[in-house]
């Protein structure tokens, strides 16, 4: 079996598991001084773009293609060559076709499909020129979006008329979306030939006024709300997830970001992004499913929803932001959790992340503190 990979940043993810399974590893990069290309069998450095490696796929014969992109401009082109090397060259490439890709990309053209089918979305509008800043000025809080964008790229939380004459003097082709002061939350959900699982719903902290980025904030999972039934809640997010990949057409693995509306408890879709999550070691440390080797057993032909449902298992996980791990404290060489209660350290130096599990609240409590004792006291984290 030989698996082509693109893109060596989150291959450190893939390579233990294909090594364990006997795979033959090549991978693309366009960065020569990337990460991870120590790990595969054979490296090519190539432009940016999917020409080189959709040639290279073909050339070396690989019996599949994994995609290991973590940004958004590329997966376009991504959808572009899973329908070609599909149908001109029967390669299976582990990714969203062209037509779920483009849909993810645009966050407005998200936006409508979402309303069209029902399904909860904040209020959006999209603003035509010219703007009227005293009419937006009287719904402020407002949240001002561009069609693209990820990590909270062309989105501003305006709270000011002047935050909205900022943004629309830099920006074009503007939407609005209404404010939602709650929970923001993701899930993964994985789909392959027709069949659909999603994981667990990951608590990303609470939305701010001030916009800060998720990597900023500690996550916890499974999500637990004060004063609803947080198995019944989790469930109906779960189907939420499986019934959007079904309606998109994903292929591979989308996280699917949520916000849980704090005064009315609705829960309000915001995107859908066509690649590995950034939750994705939380879903590993919450179920034991790790989404990234699910691409690997979805290549070798070796998945089943069903059989992700039977494996799955229920920790309690947190994540936290420590810059820099303890250096008393020993990093596990793969970023595999081993055992009921275990951790695993990543990103890079200064802007490390700790992944925590437990079988239970108090143990998860417990080794948070052993381990980032100095963080938890400082910003008062208690998950009792």
């Amino acid at each position: 079996m030989k698996i082509l990979f693109i893109g060596s940043r989150l291959f450190d993810d893939a390579a233990w598991y294909a090594k364990k399974l006997g795979i033959e590893t090549i991978v693309t990069e366009s960065n020569n001084q990337a990460v991870n290309l120590d790990l595969a069998d054979k490296v090519y450095i190539v432009p940016r773009g999917m020409d080189e490696p959709m040639d290279i796929a073909i050339k070396e014969e690989v019996d599949a293609v994994v995609p290991l992109i973590g940004i958004d401009p590329p997966l376009v082109d991504v959808g572009k060559m899973k329908d070609t090397l599909e149908k001109e060259n029967g390669i299976p490439v582990i990714a969203a076709p062209y037509a779920a890709a483009s849909l993810a990309a645009n966050k407005y053209e998200t936006k409508e499909m979402l309303l069209k089918n029902n399904i909860n979305t904040p209020k959006f509008n999209h603003l035509d020129e010219p703007y009227d800043i005293e009419d937006l000025k009287e719904k402020l809080p407002l949240v001002l979006k561009t069609p693209e964008g990820q990590g909270g790229t062309g989105v501003k939380i305006a709270l000011t008329k002047e935050d909205i004459v900022d943004f629309v003097s830099e920006k074009n082709n503007i939407f609005t979306e209404d404010f939602v002061e709650g929970m923001e939350v993701s899930i993964e959900v994985l789909r392959w030939k027709n069949e659909t699982v999603s994981l667990v719903p990951v608590y990303k902290g609470d939305t701010t006024l001030e916009g800060t980025h998720p990597l900023s904030k500690i996550k916890q999972a499974p999500l637990n709300i004060d004063g609803i039934n947080n198995e019944k809640h989790n469930k109906s997010i779960k189907t939420l997830a499986e019934e959007l990949a079904n309606l998109v057409g994903v292929e591979g693995t989308m996280d699917i970001d949520i916000l849980h509306d704090s005064k009315s408890k609705n829960d309000f879709v915001i995107e859908l992004n066509t690649r590995p999550s950034g939750t994705r070691y939380m879903t590993a440390a919450a179920t034991d499913i790790y989404p990234i080797c699910q691409l690997i057993d979805m290549a070798c032909g070796n998945w089943s929803a069903n059989k992700v449902k039977h494996s799955m298992k229920n920790y309690f996980a947190t994540e936290l932001p420590i810059g820099d791990f303890p250096s008393d404290k020993t990093i596990p060489k793969e970023k595999v959790f081993d055992g009921d209660t275990a951790y695993v350290v990543h990103g890079p130096k200064h802007y490390q992340r700790v992944t925590i599990r437990a079988d239970s609240r108090k143990n998860l409590n417990n080794m948070t503190y052993n381990l980032v004792e100095d963080y938890a006291i400082k910003n008062n984290i208690n998950f009792l």
